[in-house]
């Protein structure tokens, strides 16, 4: 059975979150999944202590995160305007939801403080003839050296230079090849809109300057958020 969660940026989003995750360690089962990343992807923060469920849960998905991805990470901060629209365009999702027999409703009987922000945003909904605002994608890219001589501090280097509006780098990692050959695996989270996959490895890193080091690149897993 489908679950569903919606507005996780939100204090009501991580609430129902919270209240899920009684009694369980991970959102489908004993071990995480997919789905873990999935949801982990749609929460902005590690929630505060008013959600102890949720917080230890984001922990867990945390660690067992870092240590896929040993590479050293000099801290990462993602600013902009997208928690505050996407209240506006959670209804469609919330009702879409709601149309399907088979989702599990996570929120219960809708209290004042619910109906006050669903009248909020229909009244922005209408008042706005703003686009909808486009999905995002979690992708898991290998970016090959041109061989072992290749300097791959450099080449991470070069690939985090590369900066495009709704493109953000996550974390990596070195995979050894064959023949003391390395290659970077590293994730990036993308706004489907604002940016391609393709023409991201085809116009940036495989080009001047990037390919100085970098021979090519590959997506492993290419996932909707």
């Amino acid at each position: 059975m489908a679950v569903t969660f919606s507005d996780l940026h939100t204090e009501s989003g991580l609430k129902s979150l919270n209240e899920f995750l009684v009694g369980k360690s991970y959102i489908s089962g004993d071990q995480i999944s997919k789905d873990d990343i999935k949801v982990y992807g749609a929460v902005l923060k590690k929630p505060g202590g008013d959600f102890p469920n949720a917080s230890k849960w984001y922990e867990s998905v945390s660690s067992q995160l870092a240590s896929s991805f040993p590479g050293k990470a000099v801290g990462v901060s993602i600013c902009g305007k997208t928690a505050a629209a996407a209240p506006v365009e959670a209804a469609p999702a919330k009702e879409a939801a709601g149309d399907d027999d088979d989702d599990l409703d996570l929120f219960g009987d809708e209290t004042e403080e619910d109906k006050k922000a669903a009248e909020e945003r229909e009244k922005a909904k209408k008042a706005s003839s703003k686009k909808k605002e486009s999905g995002k994608s979690s992708v898991l890219m290998d970016v090959k050296p041109w061989d072992d001589e290749t300097d791959m501090v450099e080449l991470e280097k070069a690939v985090r230079s590369v900066e495009m509006p709704g493109l953000f780098w996550g974390a990596s990692k070195l995979v050894p090849v064959g023949y003391g050959i390395k290659k970077l695996q590293i994730m990036l989270t993308i706004v489907d809109d604002l940016v391609s996959v393709d023409s991201l490895i085809e116009e940036r890193l495989t080009v001047e300057p990037c390919n100085e080091y970098v021979q090519s690149c590959d997506i492993v897993a290419f996932n909707k958020i």
